[in-house]
């Protein structure tokens, strides 16, 4: 009789509780006097006054304008926000970013050093801020202000040239203009006032192409590029920037002489009920994957195709449907049916600079229509990461992600060769995205990969750091991915990108849900991926979290001396749960290599760029019951100094690390996650915080306790169980 088969330890979520919160020490000498603060901000405050007071009243709407408030490095926790103050001022919080100052005294030990902090956008009428400039005088201790004033390290004007931002473009006379605007209020005077202006200078406004996102609104602007500093000065404006050019295709070759016909299967999936749709550039007149295909739909029938995106949007779905293709072999079964939206095209009218917008508000309609819980886009603009502004395509992707309940894959990017020294090789838009799992590629198969050169490498923002998230096989020089033409019948085309990678890694995610059903959720299936994915020792900011394992077998089955344990569940804000790890009677033989991952999903905040997730998590690691805590997750690897200092890493949405332990000294061991949230960077009441869906996967590796598994379960029969494959036919699970 062949050996069982273990796979998933499930259910453990049962075990876990709510715990009382540690005893927090608070924070305690003061680093200013309010006159000392008074003395420094008010000659700054007389500046910002004077040239808000110089302004055209057309560049401040109802006499209402923007200015920076930029907080001191060691008050920029969420509990410093300066709430009192602004009220006090008359002024709202609408955005912030990060910045670095270098302070004349700190709270830390040693000689002030260039800092992280937070810079506020702050929005009010321009009489407000000049009253406060008269009560600032008066200001006492006593004043209920006075202790968040004395968390301001100075007050400036946003400079019109700080607000342009370069890049590439199809035409530099396209222009994308992001506003700010004043949250929980109708801002429809701001919107109109900068539309009448941009007008007046000249600008054709396309109103019909802006996107609101949070508090954000972006809009094209058509005309004369040097005039884009004449735009920032409306005091609304965030940013200014030329509307970037689509992800150019990497050479799709057609057909090689003398190439392989390709042998696709014959089969039906292997389940029907995973809801697949890939987001691409369309599928040509005829093609071999119309048994695979269930629908095809144009985003817009009244359009003309993309040049190339047919053929790139039929490689894309051959990734996704087979993986890349063998020679001279069967492919492998599909794990699920795939619809295919064309959601990029090219209108007849030939407005292919702003084809990114309609592309987007294409990809926006099939999420709100929320059908799909896995989905794929290998596009995107051809545009690096941006440290200070988050773009509509991520901020919109983020938004509708937020509810952990779609896993979607998104191409890295193909930049990977170009200039690191400024950025230029960093991801692309939308991979910056923290609710969706990015995808780099791999040279080759197998376990002598290596970064393929051209894939886009990290590090992503802060939180967010650890960007792609993944690697999955792209193809090389080494080694091509192979996928269909659209011949009939069909031929092996070779191909290397992210643009194939992306689909291969969901074709994983789906084989997942395929296997298991429902009993996993998304997060659960991100959060095994990452668990199982190998670095091959090689820079986390290039390769992520590593590569995905190539097998389906590696993610789902616990071998002899391994036990893979899966949390699933919700965690409330402001709350402490205790996270107990499974243990067999007796305790676990010679060594343990713990490895843990934590996904969540939230919420964010796109005005908010130093602050974009409004939820984090800090989880802590007690080996025994009752004994002091241990470091776990450690960030020092992952995170600059700068941004240890501001904590940007209690707000990442993916944590990932593994510690060996000899088993006989664990004890009843645990983690402790906390939740906690944010708004505008300041904190959220737990009555108001949303809760949020998180999975957490511990694999315990034990080599010399090779029961380790069944010991678990026999520990815990009336609690735990394995969650079992709901399929019983044999399935290729090899790609």
């Amino acid at each position: 009789m062949a050996e069982k088969t273990n796979y998933l330890i499930g259910k453990a979520e049962v075990l876990t509780e709510i715990t009382p919160p540690p005893k927090m020490n608070p924070q305690g000498r003061e680093l200013y006097t309010i006159e000392e603060v008074v003395n420094r901000i008010r000659p700054k405050l007389k500046k910002v006054n004077e040239d808000l007071s110089a302004l055209d009243p057309a560049l401040c709407p109802r006499d209402f304008a923007v200015a920076e408030l930029t907080l001191h490095p060691s008050y920029i926790a969420k509990g410093h926000f300066p709430n009192k103050l602004l009220r006090k001022i008359g002024v709202r919080s609408i955005g912030s970013k990060a910045s670095d100052v270098k302070p004349d005294r700190w709270l830390r030990v040693g000689e002030p050093e260039l800092s992280p902090t937070t810079s506020l956008f702050i929005a009010g009428k321009r009489e407000n801020l000049a009253s406060f400039e008269a009560q600032l005088e008066y200001m006492s201790s006593e004043d209920d202000a006075a202790e968040d004033l004395k968390k301001v390290w100075s007050i400036n004007t946003v400079e019109p040239k700080n607000k342009i931002k370069h890049g590439k473009s199809k035409s530099e006379d396209y222009l994308e203009v992001g506003l700010q605007l004043i949250p929980d209020v109708s801002s429809d005077f701001i919107k109109q006032s900068f539309c009448s202006y941009a007008q007046e200078l000249g600008f054709e406004v396309r109103d019909d192409l802006s996107l609101e996102i949070s508090n954000l609104w972006f809009i094209p602007v058509i005309g004369e590029s040097n005039k884009s500093i004449d735009l920032a000065r409306h005091s609304f404006v965030r940013v200014v920037r030329p509307v970037p050019a689509l992800r150019s295709f990497r050479p799709l070759v057609r057909s090689l002489s003398g190439s392989s016909e390709a042998i696709l299967p014959t089969a039906p999936p292997v389940a029907s009920d995973a809801r697949v749709a890939i987001l691409d550039g369309g599928l040509p007149t005829q093609h071999a994957l119309s048994p695979w295909v269930k629908e095809y739909r144009l985003s817009d029938p009244s359009a003309l195709d993309y040049p190339g995106g047919p053929n790139h949007g039929l490689g894309v779905t051959s990734a996704f449907l087979f993986g890349p293709l063998p020679y001279n072999k069967e492919a492998p079964r599909p794990y699920s049916y795939v619809d295919h939206y064309r959601v990029l095209d090219s209108e007849i009218s030939g407005e292919d600079p702003l084809e990114l917008y309609r592309t987007l508000t294409h990809i926006e309609d099939i999420l709100i229509s929320r059908q799909y819980e896995f989905i794929n886009i290998s596009l995107g603009p051809d545009l690096p990461i941006d440290d200070d502004e988050i773009h509509p395509w991520t901020s919109l992707l983020d938004t509708y992600l937020s509810d952990g309940e779609t896993f979607l894959t998104i191409a890295a990017g193909n930049n990977g060769e170009n200039d690191s020294t400024t950025g230029l090789n960093r991801i692309q838009v939308p991979s910056d995205s923290v609710n969706s799992v990015a995808v780099g590629a791999s040279d080759q198969s197998g376990n002598s990969w290596k970064r393929a050169g051209y894939s886009a490498v990290g590090p992503g923002r802060a939180p967010g750091r650890i960007k792609p998230d993944l690697l999955a096989f792209g193809g090389s020089h080494l080694q091509y991915f192979h996928v269909i033409n659209d011949e009939l019948p069909p031929r092996l085309v070779p191909q290397q990108g992210t643009s194939f990678a992306s689909p291969y890694l969901l074709r994983k995610a789906v084989g997942v849900r395929v296997i298991f059903g429902h009993d996993i959720s998304p997060l659960a299936i991100k959060a095994l991926l990452v668990n199982s994915a190998d670095t091959n020792n090689q820079d986390l900011h290039h390769v992520g979290w590593g590569k995905a394992v190539d097998s389906l077998s590696q993610l789902t089955e616990s071998p002899d001396g391994v036990a893979k344990i899966v949390y699933q569940g919700e965690l409330k804000p402001g709350k402490y749960l205790h996270v107990p790890v499974p243990m067999p009677k007796g305790g676990i033989n010679g060594m343990v290599n713990i490895k843990a991952t934590c996904c969540f999903s939230t919420a964010v905040d796109p005005r908010d760029t130093s602050m974009y997730t409004k939820g984090g998590i800090e989880i802590t690691w007690y080996p025994k019951k009752g004994k002091k805590s241990e470091g776990f997750f450690k960030q020092q690897k992952k995170a600059t100094e700068a941004e240890l200092r501001r904590d940007a890493a209690k707000w990442e949405t993916v944590l990932h690390e593994e510690k060996k332990k000899n088993g006989k000294l664990l004890d009843d061991p645990a983690f402790q996650i906390h939740y906690m949230a944010r708004e505008a960077g300041a904190p959220v009441s737990a009555t108001k915080a949303d809760t949020i869906k998180y999975a957490f996967i511990v694999t315990l590796e034990a080599p010399k306790h090779t029961s380790i598994f069944n010991d678990i379960l026999d520990s815990y029969a009336e609690l735990l169980s394995e969650i079992k494959p709901r399929i019983t036919t044999d399935i290729q699970v090899t790609t």
